[in-house]
């Protein structure tokens, strides 16, 4: 995945079987700068849309062949991670909680009123971009952190512990001066400058861990 992501236009993705509705949404979509790739065939998207880009997904529900429910349930096997927003011009409260049970990040109904739209996608597309940013920092954290050498890995657990480098050179049986100098090692080494981006550094490695 390209680091400079964020920089990337936004791509939406338009999957709806009725070429009317398709056309006037990605026109409506384009006014505010966000690019639009549309498909008919829902199997299709699902087996060849680009997972690497930065957007959303727009689905509609009711499509012959296969249903936007369970394009999303695929779609969220396959850990795709972009915003999927369900469209329908025939919801029920039970569709509408299935769609958000199954991971939808917002169920709409047709004729869907323009500003509601634009804002749910603008609002998706801004999470996305958090979220991949939030990934590259963690894969970051992970390849700095092989870095370490053990002992270095020793001293930062005890330091996101909150010892000091007195209570770590006992526990570990080092001078206070060595601690000292692992510790800027390490503090180097995961290009931290605060206690704060060392603490999040370790966040991510133990989500990482619990994760997998």
């Amino acid at each position: 995945m390209n680091s400079n992501f964020s920089t990337l236009s936004p791509l939406v993705h338009l999957i709806d079987d009725d070429e009317a509705v398709r056309d006037s949404l990605a026109l409506l979509i384009g006014t505010v700068g966000l690019r639009v790739q549309s498909w008919a065939d829902p199997q299709a998207f699902v087996e060849h849309f680009a997972r690497e880009s930065i957007g959303a997904i727009l689905l509609d529900v009711r499509m012959p062949g296969i249903s936007g429910l369970v394009v999303l349930d695929t779609l969220i096997a396959q850990g795709v991670d972009h915003p999927v927003i369900l469209l329908t011009g025939h919801g029920t409260v039970e569709m509408c909680r299935r769609a958000f049970k199954c991971g939808a990040a917002e169920f709409l109904e047709k004729p869907v009123n323009d500003e509601a739209l634009i804002d749910a996608l603008q609002n998706a597309v801004r999470q996305h971009v958090k979220s991949r940013q939030r990934l590259s920092a963690d894969r970051s954290a992970r390849t700095l952190y092989l870095q370490l050498t053990e002992r270095e890995r020793e001293v930062l657990g005890f330091i996101v512990a909150g010892l000091t480098n007195k209570e770590i050179g006992r526990a570990m049986t080092l001078s206070p001066r060595t601690v000292e100098t692992h510790r800027a090692n390490l503090f180097s080494k995961l290009k931290a400058d605060s206690l704060a981006q060392i603490i999040r550094h370790y966040a991510a490695l133990v989500d990482e861990k619990q994760e997998s």
